[in-house]
């Protein structure tokens, strides 16, 4: 589950550093000084907005949450951060765009409202992650409830979480690639 809500860190985090990055180039009508310090502030605000919306209702769904089924559908990681990014890729490109275009009146602070919401997605996925290894548990949501193969893991299509061992699957806690470590 956690890897859903990480998949979007990673697009978000580098379009918003590259339309930051551009912004900067265009002198914009507020000054690049205004722009930068106005999108700092800004990239903190993203981040923690994103940090912490609906942590309530994601610790009552991993509070219910069931032991996953024989015939519950879990996908792998890969599978699912492919599927977000596949179904939100003209969202991305839009916000990139708007980014790149904003920077004419504030250079680089949309970027930077796009890089702290990847930032505030990281950390979401991480205080999850603290939230599987406290239970020792890995969360899942069923395939049929994230709408288009993507969807939002504590959207009202999702009624209750799965768990399974902490070694399932190909993901860590908080939705990273897991390290596999061999015996030497």
């Amino acid at each position: 589950m956690a890897v859903v809500v990480r998949a979007g860190a990673a697009p978000l985090w580098w379009l918003g550093v590259v339309a930051a990055g551009a912004g900067a180039f265009v002198p914009g009508l507020t000054g690049l000084r205004i722009g930068a310090l106005g999108g700092a502030a800004l990239f903190l605000v993203a981040a923690a907005l994103v940090t912490l919306t609906r942590r309530g209702r994601y610790r009552a769904l991993a509070r219910a949450a069931a032991r996953a089924g024989r015939h519950d559908v879990l996908q792998d990681r890969a599978v699912t951060a492919r599927n977000w990014r596949r179904a939100h890729r003209w969202w991305l490109l839009l916000a990139f765009l708007a980014a790149l275009g904003s920077a004419l009146a504030a250079p680089a602070a949309a970027g930077m409202v796009l890089a702290g919401c990847g930032v505030g997605l990281w950390l979401k996925a991480a205080w999850i992650g603290r939230l599987e290894r406290a239970d020792e548990v890995l969360l899942w949501v069923r395939v049929d409830w994230l709408r288009k193969g993507a969807g939002r893991p504590a959207g009202r299509a999702v009624k209750a979480y799965r768990t399974t061992g902490i070694a399932a699957g190909d993901a860590a806690p908080g939705g990273a690639r897991r390290r596999l470590t061999t015996a030497a």
